[in-house]
């Protein structure tokens, strides 16, 4: 019996399928050649005949997602098209949103620099087909409601379990076409500075040391900042690090702890001391918002550092997210009767991935207004009145 050997196009998308699973769910510092070769079923050597490494590995998974966006927007001509599209490459492509907003921070300058021009021109693509049916929109206004539709159909890569797809693409159409309707009108500036002030009072060493830690981290990932750069942070010497924490992975860890002390205390009390489920839906929507206007280094760390953690910290931290989403799922289904939990968690990490995302990628970063924008814009996601 003669066997046949696949096509080297169908080998290579059957790798790339499998890299981008395992960089999803495991993160990409965790992930080896040899664990992509042993997905597929070949051997490492026969996988490099396709691809020189990892990064051609990372770079090629996220651009084949994006070319069929790219290819969709192009072709759309209308909003309710443009939602088909998201929704359909966030379903069929759902390793996506996580290898974009999380590991593609890590690939090389010149592909970093490519891809920022990629989704510039993918949201370009988008503003044209809004704004021909909503003319009375600036051209900022929306840039930024597109984006965060793209953000919000991105959510669904931070779900455990994938929904079933047909309804999935469903729900994003609908998300999408909500978002897009948005008003920005009349939004009024931040009463709070974006992000938490420095130097007002001077704060312990160890303190210091952990608010560089998720700063560096997030920015440059683990494996990218040394001793030498957190010490220098903070005006020591990379060995002094190891007289606050025995190692950097411990840095990485207390800060992520302190990182969901401040979170849970933040929007968890404005959630407690709100007087009913709608009244507590928005106190926990202005709460998170301004939490991460203030500290998006912060929740940047926690969703691109954790696969980093030894596995009892990894655990906490799977643990606390968990009980996080879980709160505001059992909270949107108090205000949404009808809202099964499925739909929930659908539109709950849309909000999160769209607040996320919105608070760290400049222009719109830079917005007076930004915190109402996305308090509009996430109340549109839950599908709850402003």
């Amino acid at each position: 019996m003669v066997v046949r050997r696949p096509p080297a196009r169908s080998r290579q998308a059957q790798i790339l399928a499998v890299a981008a699973d395992r960089f999803h769910r495991s993160g990409y510092h965790q992930v080896s050649m040899t664990d992509v070769a042993a997905g597929v079923g070949i051997t490492a050597p026969a996988l490099y005949r396709h691809f020189r490494g990892k990064p051609e590995l990372l770079d090629r998974a996220v651009r084949l997602g994006l070319d069929e966006l790219a290819a969709g927007l192009r072709a759309a001509d209308s909003t309710a098209a443009v939602g088909a599209v998201l929704a359909a490459v966030a379903v069929g492509h759902r390793p996506l949103g996580t290898l974009v907003q999380r590991d593609a921070r890590l690939l090389p300058p010149a592909r970093r620099a490519a891809l920022r021009r990629e989704l510039r021109a993918d949201t370009a693509l988008m503003v044209g087909v809004l704004r021909a049916e909503r003319p009375e929109l600036a051209g900022p206004d929306a840039g930024l409601l597109c984006w965060s539709a793209l953000s919000a159909c991105a959510g669904l890569s931070y779900q455990s379990a994938a929904p079933q797809p047909r309804r999935a693409e469903r729900l994003l159409g609908e998300l999408v076409a909500a978002v897009l309707a948005v008003s920005l009108d009349g939004t009024r500036a931040d009463s709070e500075p974006a992000a938490a002030t420095a130097g007002v009072a001077p704060q312990p060493r160890r303190e210091e040391l952990l608010a560089a830690a998720v700063r560096l981290f997030h920015r440059r990932g683990f494996d990218n900042v040394s001793t030498d750069q957190l010490g220098a942070a903070v005006g020591i010497s990379g060995p002094s690090v190891y007289r606050h924490f025995e190692s950097k992975q411990q840095l990485l860890a207390a800060s992520l702890v302190r990182s969901r002390e401040r979170l849970w205390h933040q929007v968890e009390g404005a959630i407690a001391a709100a007087a009913g489920p709608s009244a507590a839906l928005e106190a926990g929507l202005a709460a998170y918002v301004g939490f991460a206007r203030r500290n998006g280094d912060y929740l940047g760390a926690m969703l691109s550092e954790t696969e980093r953690l030894a596995a009892p910290d990894r655990r906490a931290a799977v643990d606390f997210r968990r009980d996080f989403l879980r709160t505001w799922v059992e909270l949107l289904r108090l205000v949404r009767p009808e809202c099964d939990a499925v739909e929930a968690r659908i539109r709950v990490h849309a909000l999160f991935a769209l607040v996320n995302d919105g608070v760290r990628n400049r222009p719109y970063s830079d917005r007076p207004d930004l915190g109402d924008c996305l308090r509009r814009i996430g109340r549109a996601v839950l599908g709850v009145a402003g």
